[in-house]
């Protein structure tokens, strides 16, 4: 008899057997509008045993696959600069045994100190960001570090041209003046992927999606839902083709707040696109 142990899809890969390794990031605390991410990976963690383990877009199976579910990580709500501390802790550790960092948020600044851990070992590191918003304040109400002021950050590590957007339709208008001149900051939709894959090829690739990027009608369930967004089979193939044919050293979701959406339908769909991504991590590696 074995000890009980809930795991993303049932999966039973050990750390040292896995390529991927998923991780909780709990933590919501600079959401501007509707906490509530902080769920997200409990949540999505208990429900993926309601999908299947076989793809049928990219004919792979999870029971294939070898992930590592670490768990969530424990994180502090009354330090935001602890929490994040902990978080790049946790992200270098993965990355120093050569593995591929999954995050799941959470809000969005938990992206920032996993692009600081990645900018540690990969001193070229270029980021591609999914998202509704720009998220290029400099401050938000004063404060510098927020969901709101995520990307702004990055780029204070990664400087001008290094970083590219996709699917924005939200923020201020200096922050799209900034994201035009700085960020290679394409409004909307995916346009333009293409040719920022080949600019990026030969770079280490930190790639964070937002699931607010989606239309609400799609993705209800998250904190600043903003109409005009993509469906899910638009974000399912720019996601599939960054995986395809980028240098993809860490990666997260982030955003779902699932109860906002009580038929479950948005932890759903986040959920199918962690299935994906995961399985085109794992039909490249097995191509190589």
């Amino acid at each position: 008899m074995k000890a009980q142990r809930e795991s993303f899809f049932a999966t039973e890969t050990e750390f040292d057997n896995a390529n991927t390794v998923i991780f909780g990031a709990p933590f919501d605390s600079t959401t501007s509008f509707r906490p509530g991410a902080r769920f997200a990976s409990k949540v999505m963690r208990s429900e993926s045993f309601g999908l299947e383990t076989y793809s049928p877009y990219l004919d792979a199976d999870l029971t294939d696959a070898k992930f590592f579910d670490a768990g969530d990580l424990e994180l502090t709500f009354g330090d935001t600069n602890m929490a994040l501390d902990d978080i790049r802790k946790f992200v270098a550790e993965i990355l120093a045994a050569d593995k591929i960092p999954f995050m799941i948020g959470g809000e969005h600044l938990v992206t920032l100190p996993a692009v600081k851990a990645a900018f540690e070992k990969y001193a070229d590191l270029r980021l591609i960001h999914f998202d509704a918003h720009t998220d290029l304040r400099d401050d938000y109400l004063g404060a510098k570090l927020s969901h709101a002021t995520v990307i702004k950050r990055c780029h204070d590590i990664l400087g001008d041209d290094k970083i590219a957007q996709f699917g924005i339709r939200s923020g201020e208008r200096e922050e799209f003046a900034f994201g035009k001149a700085r960020t290679n900051l394409h409004p909307f939709n995916f346009e333009g992927l293409e040719s920022i894959l080949e600019k990026f090829k030969n770079y280490p690739l930190y790639f964070t999606i937002d699931l607010d990027v989606l239309d609400p009608s799609v993705f209800p369930g998250t904190g600043t839902p903003e109409a005009g967004g993509v469906t899910f089979i638009e974000l399912l193939n720019a996601a599939m083709k960054v995986i395809e044919k980028a240098d993809i050293v860490a990666l997260d979701i982030v955003e779902l707040s699932p109860h906002y959406d009580i038929s479950g339908a948005s932890t759903a769909v986040a959920l199918k696109i962690l299935r994906e991504m995961l399985l085109e991590l794992f039909v490249k590696e097995q191509n190589k």
